[in-house]
């Protein structure tokens, strides 16, 4: 699992503001967390986070050369497991759910305090999906409006065989499709972290889906973030 791995989580920091992208990657650094790499545009972004390896990418979205949300796409096509958080100055809808499609697994923005940017890079590390307050529930919304338009996907799911799921996989999907991370559900449904970690990969083995943010939209679909 991502969390159990030996040594400090690898950063890197894309921002074209070279003092904002200095002082986050030393806020990083300081915090304990081993910042790979930097980069300035979104080309220069592409080939070193290919070179780094970081296990989480912190991306800006407004990029010269290649804009955040291409780099964000090449890089997560390229490698499946690394993390995005995108940290911007904008709080616009399109740009929230441009960076989301894209691959993005949360989206802070820049107004965050340093602890609540910490944070986040920790929980994204795992696998959590962060959103600034507020901008969740624009997502979340964005999906169910997705999910009411007819799709054959959906009507697959319907047909005899659709994977099924135990009460405790179905109570965990619908805790996760309302944004809580997993040491939240833990707490609630007092068992222990791995276990809902277990439920987590148990559940999307069954769905065939890839990560957790797939899981939320498959949640959403399903109305599970409303009951």
């Amino acid at each position: 699992m991502s969390e159990q791995q030996t040594g400090p989580i690898k950063v890197m920091v894309v921002d074209d503001h070279p003092m904002w992208r200095d002082a986050v990657a030393r806020d990083l650094a300081e915090s304990g967390f081993e910042v790979v790499a930097t980069a300035g545009d979104g080309e220069q972004a592409v080939r070193r986070a290919k070179a780094a390896g970081p296990d989480v990418l912190v991306l800006d979205l407004n990029l010269p050369a290649k804009p955040g949300v291409q780099v964000c796409k090449e890089l997560v096509g390229h490698n499946p497991a690394l993390r995005v958080l995108v940290l911007s100055a904008s709080g616009e809808h399109a740009d929230v759910l441009e960076a989301v499609k894209s691959g993005a697994t949360g989206y802070l923005l820049k107004s965050a305090s340093t602890e609540d940017l910490l944070d986040a890079v920790r929980r994204t590390a795992v696998g959590d999906p962060v959103f600034t307050p507020g901008l969740a529930g624009l997502v979340l919304g964005e999906y169910r409006r997705l999910a009411s338009e007819p799709a054959p996907a959906d009507r697959d799911a319907d047909q005899p065989g659709a994977p099924q799921l135990t009460d405790r996989e179905t109570e965990v999907l619908r805790l996760v499709a309302k944004g809580l991370s997993y040491k939240q559900i833990a707490e609630r449904l007092v068992i222990s972290h791995r276990t809902v970690q277990n439920h987590v990969q148990n559940t999307l083995g069954k769905l065939q889906l890839h990560n957790r943010v797939e899981l939320v939209r498959y949640a959403i679909e399903r109305g599970l973030d409303d009951e």
